[in-house]
């Protein structure tokens, strides 16, 4: 599993002119799964985004955690994180989970979120337009794999 967290003062999601999802200050992240992630691996990856302390304290310091100053998550689901540029001018994508694996472990990471944090979502499969302000900039990367 991987995710790309980016640190933002607002994001939204729109799908054919319309917003279908918008959040103020957090993270809007890009989450992609490969073929042996689990619901292990999302509840892993959760607690990591919920725990980083990436967000300023009182002195400006990257001291606080999404949850310390009460922001919320836009969630976007990318397969595209698991591209494979390594031969040619075409990605391949073989490494991506097929879309039912797919959907599956994105809606329960997105039920997860939400019991925790106001959390904001695209739509699985659609071309969806992303709109933020990178707060920062604070763009930051994450992996999980099988423990």
């Amino acid at each position: 599993m991987k995710t790309v967290l980016q640190r933002v003062t607002e994001a939204s999601c729109v799908i054919d002119g319309s917003v279908v999802g918008e959040i103020g200050q957090g993270y809007m992240i890009l989450t992609g799964f490969c073929p042996t992630d689990t619901r292990d691996t999302v509840d892993r990856m959760i607690r990591k985004i919920l725990a980083l302390r990436v967000f300023s304290d009182e002195e400006g310091k990257m001291n606080r955690s999404l949850r310390d100053v009460e922001a919320s998550v836009l969630n976007i689901s990318q397969f595209t994180l698991y591209a494979d540029c390594r031969k040619g001018n075409r990605p391949g994508f073989s490494q991506a989970a097929c879309p039912e694996t797919a959907i599956s472990l994105y809606n329960y990471m997105n039920e997860q979120l939400a019991r925790q944090v106001p959390t904001a979502t695209g739509r699985f499969g659609a071309d969806m337009q992303i709109h933020l302000v990178n707060d920062g900039p604070v763009t930051i990367e994450l992996e999980m794999g099988e423990q």
